[in-house]
């Protein structure tokens, strides 16, 4: 396997002076390279090279899973403002949400949620992805481990409870999404559809409000 790396060694890429002797065997032409820089690099790029050399190594197909999962866990969704509490007529299950982040960053976020009786850990990013979609990974924990995490997230705690619905559409797969907050966000209720693609057409029901897609203070992170 060919390691695609030589372009990245000049903007990112100082010297691998403090790496094993077995890391530095994985790509002798990148170690060449970055070593006419003369500070050190920036250390989560340092982790992630690592690590993609290392699975590389062993495994030749690892760069082309990467990249299909990379495609797979793509998210895009439009979200709005819900007039009152009409919605609730339609719904087929809820269930009580509380989630915490790790990490809240603007291009990035990692969040511990738990939902009823199951668990999950989700990365989000804008980062790789262009326009209204994003990057999304999610795995699903323990619940116990989910609460001691929960010991660990930045303040700001959030209750809601989701109620799915039924789109009026074409896709028999398309709900819509309805968060109805309680605690210090009572009195917000937000609603969400995914989408196959950005333009992608649905209906929207009339208790859908304005749409707040892409506005910051409404996104759970920055509740």
């Amino acid at each position: 396997y060919s390691y695609p790396y030589d372009s990245l060694a000049n903007c990112w890429f100082q010297p691998l002076t403090h790496l094993s002797k077995a890391d530095k065997k994985l790509n002798p032409a990148l170690l060449s390279k970055s070593e006419c820089k003369g500070t050190a690099f920036f250390p989560y790029t340092q982790m992630f090279l690592l690590f993609f050399l290392r699975m590389s190594k062993k495994n030749g197909n690892f760069a082309p899973k990467i990249l299909k999962i990379m495609h797979r866990n793509t998210e895009i969704e439009r979200k709005f403002l819900v007039k009152d509490e009409r919605f609730k007529q339609y719904a087929i299950r809820s269930q009580h949400i509380a989630q915490g982040y790790l990490c809240k960053e603007p291009e990035k976020t990692i969040r511990v949620r738990i939902c009823d009786e199951k668990a999950y850990i989700t990365i989000k990013s804008t980062q790789l992805r262009e326009g209204l979609a994003k990057f999304e990974w999610e795995k699903e924990i323990a619940v116990t481990d989910a609460h001691e995490l929960m010991q660990l997230c930045l303040p700001g705690i959030i209750s809601k409870t989701r109620y799915i619905l039924p789109a009026d559409t074409h896709e028999t797969n398309k709900y819509w999404e309805v968060d109805v907050f309680d605690g210090r966000l009572e009195g917000l209720i937000l609603a969400e559809i995914e989408l196959e693609n950005e333009q992608e057409t649905f209906d929207k029901p009339e208790w859908i409000g304005e749409e707040v897609t892409g506005q910051a203070q409404y996104y759970n992170a920055n509740m």
